[in-house]
């Protein structure tokens, strides 16, 4: 640890801010036209090559926070008073920023009247990747109710939960079966009056929330037999998240259809599914090894501190930026790469600024 601080997740968080943006920056290549657009397949390889691989991040994010953070100590009001002022307060200004200052070139039919409204009830689907905010915002409610258990688990009954929870990971396929063999997407007891199937109480993000204190607990392996469970599961991950969405692509090019097609395309994608949950554990698994605190971990803890604030400006940024490293006639990765760099760069020194204020823990947490 360096300044008690957890060495690793600080190198994780600063690794999967980044991811993040590569994400965004791979969305314009096969999100566009009538919904999906993509323009011919070698901007379909890239973005299968590339994204397939990132879908971890946000999953990682919840690992990072769970690892520090779960079981909770203290009191629950002091806990939920620590995450207001982090996470909360920063959320409310930047939801109120995306909702009143349109992002560039985004002016037209923006209304920033209606986008407040809007905020009553859910985010404004410009800033659409503040989703991940709302569920964060769940996983945090939940921590309390989980804290007593995880506590008096034992190994075993902890190992029993997380493999009950790798199941609802095939959920999506499983819909998809469903789909084509029932004509309905719904299974062990979903219909379209209820949601609420045999699976959903032990499925999405709380199974990352439990498998980061498993790791905590109880993993504490070499890099040898790191290296000898995490690149297989990661290997296997991949080819499940990036097979899945290459064979959902239609062969004639360009791809101009429905949003339900991207959506189809997605499912391997989706954060609590099997290839994305193989992904994140390797990756997990093989960061916590890293324990370097040299020169660039210098760099990297300051960032770290203000990731959030980062992930929450990052659109800002991203915008305008990939409008004119897109418009140089370059290669898709490197429009990709150039892009999440630059924005990288950028929010970086702007959060790292922010945080100097008096009040800047209330702007990048």
């Amino acid at each position: 640890m360096g300044n008690n601080r957890v060495v690793f997740l600080d190198y994780l968080r600063v690794v999967a801010c980044f991811m993040v943006m590569l994400v965004h920056c791979c969305e314009p290549f096969y999100l566009g036209g009538n919904g999906t657009y993509i323009a011919n397949s070698y901007d379909a390889f890239w973005v299968t090559v590339i994204n397939s691989a990132l879908r971890c991040a946000v999953p990682l994010f919840i690992m990072t926070s769970s690892y520090l953070l779960f079981p909770i100590k203290g009191e629950t009001s002091a806990f939920f008073r620590r995450r207001a002022v982090r996470v909360l307060v920063p959320f409310a200004v930047w939801s109120i920023l995306y909702a009143v200052v349109p992002m560039w070139g985004c002016s037209e039919g923006f209304d920033w009247k209606q986008n407040l409204v809007n905020l009553t009830l859910n985010l404004n689907m410009h800033a659409g990747h503040l989703w991940f905010v709302y569920m964060l915002i769940g996983v945090y409610i939940a921590m309390p109710l989980l804290s007593p258990w995880i506590e008096k688990v034992s190994k075993r009954g902890e190992q029993i939960f997380i493999a009950a929870w790798a199941v609802t990971t095939l959920v999506p396929f499983l819909h998809q079966a469903a789909l084509a063999l029932f004509g309905r997407a719904e299974v062990y007891g979903e219909a379209n009056w209820n949601e609420f199937g045999t699976l959903y109480y032990i499925s999405g993000f709380i199974g990352y929330v439990v498998l980061a204190h498993y790791i905590r607990t109880y993993i504490d392996w070499s890099w040898k037999k790191t290296l000898a469970v995490a690149l297989p599961m990661w290997i296997v991950g991949y080819a499940v998240a990036a097979l899945w969405f290459w064979y959902q692509i239609p062969s004639q090019y360009p791809v101009n259809e429905s949003i339900e097609l991207a959506v189809l395309m997605e499912q391997s994608w989706r954060f609590c599914s099997v290839g994305v949950a193989l992904t994140t554990v390797a990756l997990f698994l093989i960061f916590k090894k890293i324990n370097c605190t040299g020169a660039l971990y210098r760099v990297v803890q300051p960032i770290s501190k203000v990731s959030y604030g980062m992930y929450l400006m990052h659109m800002f940024a991203l915008v305008p930026t990939f409008a004119f490293i897109s418009s140089l006639g370059i290669a898709t990765p490197l429009v990709i790469f150039a892009v999440a760099g630059a924005t990288f760069v950028v929010c970086s020194v702007a959060a790292l600024a922010i945080s100097k204020l008096p009040f800047g823990k209330y702007i990048v947490g």
